[in-house]
């Protein structure tokens, strides 16, 4: 379940991605799969070379890419969602969502 993030920075987000960019959205989630996790970030592009390429610079397989038809991403939380978030200068995230 999805929930803390507007409608327009979903629309966004789904733009971007699709024109190509890598996207980031954050929001708050509950998944029982992941005790302790409340939170994950959806990076996608719809380019999924650079998708792949942009995953290589921090270890992230091509098999985790959920290949959706329309918004291909990686899903990331816990440690490696922060260490990203930080190293990609995303401090809105990480203050919004309480992830520093």
């Amino acid at each position: 379940m999805a929930f803390g993030v507007s409608k327009k920075e979903v629309e966004t987000w789904k733009k971007d991605v699709t024109d190509g960019k890598i996207a980031f959205l954050t929001h708050f989630w509950l998944d029982d799969r992941f005790p302790g996790c409340d939170s994950v970030t959806k990076v996608g592009c719809s380019n999924l070379t650079k998708l792949e390429k942009w995953g290589a610079q921090y270890d992230l397989h091509p098999k985790w890419i959920h290949r959706d038809e329309n918004y291909p991403h990686f899903d990331l939380f816990g440690s490696r969602q922060r260490d990203i978030l930080k190293r990609e200068g995303k401090y809105e995230h990480l203050k919004r969502f309480k992830l520093d």
